[in-house]
């Protein structure tokens, strides 16, 4: 078996949440900032309903044409060329929401939390959010503020930043359940990337 074709160069913090059994087939999964479909590649392989959202539209063709290859009978309605916070889907039309690198874009407050209540609205009772964005934890002494939360990390970059007590507090406010401690990796020189994993428990 060659892993690279079965996985793709899909985010190795989303495949522990598959290897620990929490998106299996039958699951209905939206990838919310999909780019090109990095993390869709295994789920299409193993027959995982998905649907996909980015605002870019040669991601989105991308998508659909990596959907028609390893899934074939997949609509092209189920890959939207759509922000994220002006999601199309219905409330509750997926049991798993994927959020990988896309939150930390956020322009300003306001833009985030339009991001996060869209992907919480249309996840399932009982689903969960996983998302992996990058935040403070550990370097707050290594980026510099710009305001709205917006801050230059070490390696130049420019991007919005959660904090643990903001996504903590977040996570309370939406009615979920950490399924796991907020996982943070720094990065040398570069970034700190957290691993935000949530039950909708209403």
């Amino acid at each position: 078996m060659d892993l690279v074709d079965e996985l793709g160069d899909i985010d190795i913090y989303l495949l522990d949440q598959i290897l620990r059994g929490r998106i299996r087939p039958g699951d209905l999964v939206l990838d919310a900032g999909c780019g090109s479909g990095r993390n869709l590649v295994y789920l299409l392989r193993a027959g995982v309903d998905v649907s996909a959202v980015d605002r870019n539209p040669v991601s989105v063709a991308e998508v659909r044409q990596l959907a028609a290859t390893l899934a074939p009978g997949r609509t092209g309605d189920r890959f939207r060329e759509e922000p994220v916070e002006q999601l199309s889907f219905p409330d509750g039309a997926f049991t798993v929401v994927i959020s990988s690198a896309v939150l930390h874009f956020a322009a300003d407050d306001a833009q985030f939390h339009a991001m996060v209540q869209a992907m919480w609205r249309v996840l399932a009772p009982g689903g969960m959010l996983f998302a992996r964005l990058a935040t403070s934890i550990g370097i707050e002494s290594r980026i510099r503020p710009l305001g709205n939360r917006r801050f230059v990390l070490p390696d130049g970059s420019t991007r919005y930043l959660a904090d643990e007590a903001m996504l903590v507090e977040l996570t309370s406010r939406l009615g979920g359940q950490l399924l796991d401690p907020l996982k943070t990796t720094l990065v040398q020189d570069q970034r700190a990337m957290t691993t935000w994993v949530v039950r909708k428990t209403g």
